[in-house]
């Protein structure tokens, strides 16, 4: 599978995640406004190729000429949950006085380094998780979208599957279908399918009753920020995942590069939370599905307590937290 996300030509290049599973097609991104347009639609979407979004989102300004930090700030405030969007902007920022070159081979660079960081994040997880859950062909539950299409290539926290799958340890992945915009139901099961793992599409609300009838042998998701103590913000939905866990006795484990690590911030409670357009529950496939006056609350992420969390695994190995947190 070709890189989410890459530079050919002067363009930031980036497959169109709005557009799968009916389609499959490629944008190219010329101005840093039709960038951060991507970025806020999910065209591009996931915490580590956010990351390379916001390096190149650079090199796109350097290239243009005018106030490239000013440019720069606009990139990293496009979505403020994911760290690692304005990581990559303040890491390609630093090579801003060798000029636009010097910036574009420090995004390759990072992109380069967000493939391999996340198989050895996900292969470390890999073996997380079977010391949970014993060798043996397992099933597993997956929130939102953490493959090929959420990094830069490979993945996070599906980047699991990929080598337990393998090794022939994957019995089953169950996707939430992840709502309101469905990237588990659109994305996630259409990388499975595209890997030939078997699979099952279900509702979110259905993740508590599968672990009480014994179908989950562990949780996988990803991350979009991890506080110093271990708290972690993922796609909304992921806390109650937590709790279902918990209450269930079911290793939840989170998978992430080390740059989704937030040191500045001691708990998850300071972590801003993305609210989403109210059009994004009022209408479904463009279609009105709530009086048009209906209120709306639509966060984009939550907060996971590290208490409800078995392990928080990176390219370093398991997470500890720091002094400063739990």
């Amino acid at each position: 599978m070709r890189r989410t996300i890459d530079w050919a030509d002067g363009a930031i290049v980036i497959i169109d995640q709005t557009a799968l599973p009916a389609e499959y097609r490629l944008l190219e991104l010329r101005t840093v406004d039709e960038l951060i347009d991507a970025i806020r639609r999910l065209a591009v979407r996931g915490a580590p190729a956010l990351g390379a979004a916001g390096a190149l989102g650079v090199a796109m300004a350097a290239y243009a000429g005018g106030d490239v930090r000013a440019e720069a700030e606009r990139v990293a405030k496009a979505r403020p949950t994911a760290v690692n969007l304005s990581w990559g902007v303040r890491r390609a920022l630093a090579k801003l006085g060798g000029g636009a070159e010097a910036v574009l081979a420090e995004a390759q660079a990072l992109m380069d380094e967000d493939v391999e960081l996340n198989r050895k994040a996900s292969a470390q997880a890999a073996e997380v998780v079977l010391r949970e859950c014993g060798h043996r062909p397992l099933r597993l539950l997956t929130h939102c979208n953490t493959g090929n299409l959420a990094t830069v290539g490979w993945g996070t926290a599906l980047g699991v599957v990929w080598h337990l799958h393998a090794r022939g340890l994957v019995e089953s992945v169950l996707a939430d279908e992840t709502r309101p915009l469905l990237q588990g139901a659109r994305l996630t099961a259409w990388e499975l399918s595209q890997a030939g793992i078997p699979y099952r599409v279900q509702p979110d609300g259905a993740a508590a009753v599968a672990m009480a009838k014994g179908l989950v042998d562990c949780v996988l998701v990803g991350a979009d920020r991890i506080a110093a103590n271990g708290d972690v913000a993922n796609k909304i939905g992921t806390y109650a995942l937590a709790i279902a866990a918990r209450h269930h006795g079911v290793p939840f484990v989170v998978v992430a590069p080390s740059s989704t690590v937030d040191s500045r911030l001691a708990v998850g409670a300071g972590i801003e939370i993305e609210e989403r357009p109210a059009a994004e529950l009022r209408e479904f496939g463009g279609r009105p599905v709530t009086p048009p006056d209906a209120e709306v609350f639509n966060p984009a992420f939550d907060v996971t307590p590290a208490s409800l969390i078995t392990a928080v695994v990176t390219e370093h190995g398991v997470y500890r937290a720091t002094a400063g947190g739990r």
